[in-house]
């Protein structure tokens, strides 16, 4: 729920309350969202192939969490979303790297490497700002 104060203090809060986990899962979107600026391809084949693999893929991970036992698990919207969002960030990573000397998930360059590492230290400075006792928002 947004805190009273606006969009900007809703922002604050929000990072204010993010899970370790939940800030890692936004290093892997930071991550992605870099390599995709620096190799982008505007192939739509790479794209519609991306989008296929996630909505299957994120179909079948959507029925493996919520029916997958003898009860139904209720999930909220953003966590269905990154049910479907992680496959198409997945396939659209290893399409865009594939014969650019990445190891892993590495970037071929120290340089490119610190840069997106360094854009993952940013975020979790503004966690960690936003988790101080600030008055007046």
């Amino acid at each position: 729920m947004p805190r009273q104060g606006g969009i900007f203090a809703a922002l604050v809060g929000y990072l204010a309350d993010l899970t370790p986990a939940r800030t890692i899962l936004w290093f892997y979107l930071i991550w992605w969202a870099f390599t995709v600026h620096r190799y982008f391809d505007p192939s739509p084949r790479l794209w519609l192939t991306s989008l296929g693999l996630s909505v299957i893929i994120g179909t079948g991970l959507y029925l493996s969490t919520v029916r997958g036992g003898k009860k139904r698990t209720r999930l909220s919207t953003w966590q269905i979303a990154r049910l479907y969002a992680m496959p198409f960030c997945v396939s659209s990573f290893a399409a865009l790297i594939k014969d650019r000397g990445f190891f892993l998930v590495f970037h071929p360059t120290l340089q490119d490497n610190a840069e997106a590492l360094a854009l993952c230290l940013g975020f979790f400075g503004l966690t960690q700002l936003a988790r101080l006792p600030f008055r007046g928002f």
